[in-house]
Parts: C-alpha cells; sequence; structure tokens
C-alpha cells in the first residue's frame, strides 16, 4: 500500500560507476499462459485467487522493478487484458516505460557518525540509521555538519507554523520527528489531530528540507507516529532505491536523506543535554524553535547507479459515444523483490500488497468487459510501477497520461484488499474528500453497509498511495475498501486481522494464507465496480468537498481546454 511506505528491494554489491541498463525481457522470464484457469464473466472468488495466486506466487520473485520477476509480471498483466479484451492503452501498447534512477548504497562502506561534547560515535547502518541519496552521485560526502532539531520540520503559511523560521540553512543537517505537530501533543486545534496531514508525511519532510537549502535531513523514527515499526523502515531502505531521473521529476532533492531509531535519537539528544520526551512536548507547541544540537555530523555514503526503466501497463476498454473522456481504475503491481543473501525466506511476496489490488482492477475489468449496453465513456486499467519507491509509477502516469487529466471523470485505487470476509463498513481511507464517496454510498446502502473512516487516521494512509498524484493534481479519487466490522465475529474479529496482517506489512510472509476470506473482496469489487459503471454512463463530474485542498486545482483544470493526448 502505500509505500506506505518507502523505497525497496533486495541487497546488492555495490558497483563504482554509473551505468545505464534496460529491463529488457530475458528468456527465464517465460511466464505461465493467461489461460490457464477458466475465467467467468462475474466477479468471482475463483478468478481473483488464481491471479493473486500467480502475481503472489515465488515463480515471481517478489515483482520487483527492473527484474525478472518484473518482465513475468509485466507479460501476465499484458496477456490477462487481452484475454479480457480490453486494447493496449498507450498509443498502440499495453507499456508505458517509466524511466528509474536505481540507487544502492553499499552499506559496508557507508558511514554516518555523530561528535558531541561526550565523543565521536559511529552509528550502524540499518540499526541506529538509514540513509541515502537521490543526486544520482556514486559518493556524496558530509563533513561535520552542525545538527539542528527543528521539530517537525514543517512550514505552513496557512497553519502560521513555520518550524525553519528565522536561519540559513545551507550546510545544516535537520532532525526532525515524523508526523504533525498535533499528533504527540494530542491537540485537535493543530493541523488534523491525530489525523495525519501530507504535513506528516515522511516524503513532505525531505521535500521540504530540500526547499530551505538542508545538507541533510534525518527523521527520528517511533512507531506511534510513523504506523510502522523500525523493521519496516529498515527492510524499506535496504539494497536498490528507485527513483525517477531528475529531469523527469522538476522537485529540488536533498543530498542526504534518513531516518534514525528512536534509540539512536535518544542518545544524541541525551549527549546535547536535552530531553527526547521534552522535546515532543515543546515541538507540539506554536511558537517552537529550532534548537542546535550541539553535535556535527559527517557521513561518506558510496553507492552504485543505475539508470534502467520500469514499465506501467495500461489496459483500455474504449467508450461508446465518449470515448475521449474516461474513468480510470489503478493498482500497483510492485513490492519489494528478493533479498539475495537473506538467511531463510527471502522473496517479499507483496499478496495482499498488492497483488490483491491487481487482481481486484483485473476483475472489474472482465465485468466492464461483458456488461451491456457498453460504457459511454472508456474505462482504463492502469497498473503502476514503483509504488513501494515512492508513488513513482502514478506520479510519471500523471505527468504523462494517456487521457487529458481534465477528461477523467475519476480515480478508483486498489491497494491492499482486505481479506477477512464481509464486513458491516465500508473504509474510506481519507473520508471526506470527494462526490465519489457519495457515489460509493449508494452501493454501500444496498450491501447494507455504512462507509467508514480509516481505523487509524494519524497513520495517513490518504498520502501513501498512487491516487494521492491524481489527488495532488486536482483529480478526484477513491481509495476504499473492507471494513473492520466484520460479520464473522465483529469489531474485536476486524481488529485481530489487521494487527496479523501489519505483522506481515513488508515482510517476507506477505504471502497467501488458507485463513482468506475472500467473499468480503467480491463484495468490496462489486461496490467499486458499481462507481465506475455509474461514472462511465452518466454525464456527471465529481469535484472535490468544499474546503478541500485539491478542489481549486480541479476547478481550475476543468475551465481549461484539454491538452492533446
Amino acid at each position: 500500500m502505500s509505500r506506505k511506505l518507502m523505497l525497496v528491494l533486495a541487497t546488492a554489491a555495490a558497483l563504482a560507476a554509473c551505468k545505464q541498463e534496460s529491463a529488457a525481457p530475458a528468456p527465464e522470464a517465460a511466464t505461465p499462459p493467461a489461460a490457464a484457469h477458466t475465467f467467468t464473466a462475474d466477479i468471482t472468488e475463483g478468478d481473483f485467487a488464481d491471479m493473486v495466486n500467480t502475481l503472489a506466487s515465488d515463480e515471481f520473485e517478489g515483482r520487483a522493478p527492473g527484474s525478472v520477476g518484473e518482465e513475468k509480471t509485466a507479460n501476465y498483466l499484458e496477456a490477462q487484458m487481452k484475454r479480457i479484451g480490453l486494447q493496449p492503452g498507450n498509443n498502440g501498447s499495453y507499456f508505458q516505460d517509466v524511466p528509474m534512477v536505481e540507487t544502492t548504497a553499499d552499506e559496508a562502506a557507508t558511514t554516518l557518525s555523530l561528535t558531541t561534547s561526550t565523543g565521536k560515535r559511529d552509528l550502524k547502518f540499518g540499526t541506529d540509521y538509514v540513509i541515502g541519496t537521490r543526486t544520482g552521485q556514486t559518493d556524496v560526502k558530509l563533513d561535520a555538519s552542525d545538527l539542528i532539531f527543528v521539530g517537525y520540520g514543517v512550514d505552513a503559511p496557512e497553519q502560521q507554523w513555520n518550524d525553519y523560521a528565522g536561519q540559513d540553512w545551507t550546510g545544516k543537517t535537520v532532525v526532525m520527528f515524523v508526523n504533525d505537530p498535533g499528533f504527540h501533543s494530542k491537540d485537535e486545534t493543530l493541523f488534523g489531530g491525530n489525523r495525519m496531514t501530507y504535513y506528516g508525511r515522511w516524503t513532505y519532510k525531505f521535500e521540504e528540507a530540500a526547499r530551505k537549502g538542508a545538507a541533510a535531513a534525518l527523521i527520528v523514527h517511533d512507531t506511534d507516529g510513523a504506523s510502522y515499526g523500525w523493521d519496516v523502515v529498515k527492510n524499506s531502505w535496504a539494497g536498490p532505491q528507485y527513483d525517477l531521473p531528475a529531469k523527469d521529476d522538476p522537485e529540488k532533492r536533498i543530498p542526504l536523506q534518513g531516518w534514525l531509531s528512536a534509540e539512536a535519537a535518544k542518545q544524541l539528544f541525551a549527549d546535547a543535554g536535552l530531553d527526547l520526551e521534552a522535546a515532543y512536548a515543546n515541538a507540539g507547541k506554536r511558537g517552537f524553535k529550532p534548537v542546535p544540537l550541539k553535535a556535527k555530523a559527517s557521513v561518506a555514503l558510496k553507492s552504485s547507479i543505475t539508470e534502467k526503466t520500469s514499465r506501467n501497463v495500461i489496459g483500455v476498454l474504449p467508450g461508446t459515444s465518449k470515448p475521449d473522456e474516461a474513468v480510470l481504475y489503478m493498482a500497483h503491481w510492485d513490492h519489494l523483490g528478493k533479498h539475495e543473501g537473506e538467511e531463510g525466506d527471502n522473496i517479499y511476496n507483496g499478496a495482499v500488497d498488492n497483488a490483491t489490488g491487481v487482481a481486484g482492477i483485473l476483475e472489474i475489468a472482465e465485468a466492464f468487459a461483458h456488461q451491456d449496453p457498453k460504457p459511454a465513456r472508456s474505462v482504463v486499467f492502469v497498473a503502476v510501477t514503483l509504488e513501494e519507491s515512492g508513488l513513482l509509477g502514478s506520479k510519471y502516469y500523471v505527468a504523462h497520461p494517456t487521457f487529458p487529466l481534465n477528461k477523467i471523470a475519476g480515480v478508483i485505487n486498489l491497494d491492499a484488499m482486505s481479506v477477512g470476509g464481509k464486513s458491516r463498513d465500508f473504509v474510506v481511507t481519507g473520508k471526506g474528500n470527494s462526490e465519489l464517496e457519495d457515489m460509493l454510498k449508494v452501493y454501500a446502502d444496498q450491501q447494507g453497509r455504512v462507509l467508514a473512516e480509516e481505523g487509524n487516521p494519524a497513520g495517513g494512509y490518504y498520502f501513501r498511495s498512487d491516487h494521492f498524484n491524481f489527488a495532488k493534481a486536482g483529480v478526484p479519487a477513491l481509495y476504499a475498501k473492507g471494513g473492520n466490522d466484520l460479520l464473522d465475529g465483529g469489531v474485536e474479529a476486524g481488529k485481530a486481522a489487521s494487527e496479523e496482517y501489519a505483522k506481515r506489512y513488508h515482510q517476507a510472509s506477505d504471502e497467501v494464507h488458507d485463513g482468506w476470506k475472500l467473499d468480503g473482496v467480491v463484495q468490496d469489487l462489486q461496490a467499486l465496480y458499481g462507481v465506475g459503471k455509474d461514472l462511465a454512463v452518466e454525464d456527471t463530474w465529481p469535484n472535490w468537498y468544499e474546503g478541500n485542498p485539491f478542489k481549486a486545482a480541479r476547478d481550475t483544470m476543468m475551465k481549461a481546454e484539454p491538452a492533446k493526448k
């Protein structure tokens, strides 16, 4: 779900120089034929399970971008789209090339040391910290950079909040907390209170530090604030990390970015004569000022840099009377790959995250292909790459859309479907955003369900999956899935299922399990298909609710003439 968290994949030996590669098909990337299972026209547990079993099999090696696993995945998705009857969605091709830069830190050769009044302390990669670069450089060094604590690293004029005010940040290393000022202080009047805003996302914090001109940025990890443990951070930053080339991404980039473990941060603050818990309290108060940590950081980061190409896979069912307008379904196909050298099971299969979402959009595509009458608007199905690396595949698609954004009526994202069974509720992540929710409510009502917000709004899940790139551009986007109040066992069973999956999230154990109950997935897919069906036949243009920060962009784009495809 969402990089849901961050970057990815398998550990590999670092190379000294930059080289050019392409993810060209290899003979060993042969894929099982799409027709090995007999599919039906309806949305069924059997069809869904067959696709998930294939995509999450060891044969697909965790679906890492740029790997043999990608080739098998792309070939399989193309075959499925052809079988269903979808047309190539990108100028006669099912594929949209997404340029990517693969950066792999040499953990053995990378060092981070902190010098305080107590002396010099060398931190251990993966245990005390993780760090990387988006510069595309093989060697990045930082020499005796002053560490400054900047609270939550937020500059939000509309909130009258600026943690960076009054200083020149050139050459400095900024240290900050994850989440928003209102989260740890439990102050509902600050930002979103317990509900994470985009200012709370770690991606925003690195972006803002880059805009301020800092030399490096380190986020202090805490499980509650991040909504995941340190193992998730460590696994996600191990091995190759992917990014778009700088030329395809105009955002400014910071030379070094990473995380400190809670234990390493506690020691750093103590060496500076500060208490970490007191720092949390102070950072959540209006008027916070940056605090020098009386420490200097030195970093020597060595990485191999390889330019590669990954692919979005796109199929389209052309509309009958309004083929230039579109409804878009999406899911990310990528996961964390195979961690070479890791003992035991080293294939990160990504069954829930996100073989379920990909199987889901294909099942919905099947329903559209067999419906009568055919949809008036085109229906586009996009399986994007590099979600686990920062929503990069969808970011590239939004910059290079196959339909103009002001011709897309709405986006429906499927990411990490719920496999605990039927529920009395239907969770809308980021509930209260757009009129797409009103359309979903019609089908929830028919199923005897109620729309509910996510159980952990502090996690900021609306900002952690691919629909968010469309949202930022102004296109109304819905991210919804099965609820927490299960018909079999109620809220307690839903909580237990969530806690069980949390143990598997971004772990090798995210595999298909016998205990899955797929009747709830079928119910969810039928409702999400219904929303798209209504969008595809009606002359309707849902918008964001009043007060939503993305509404202005939508209003502006709808006044403009559409760009040519």
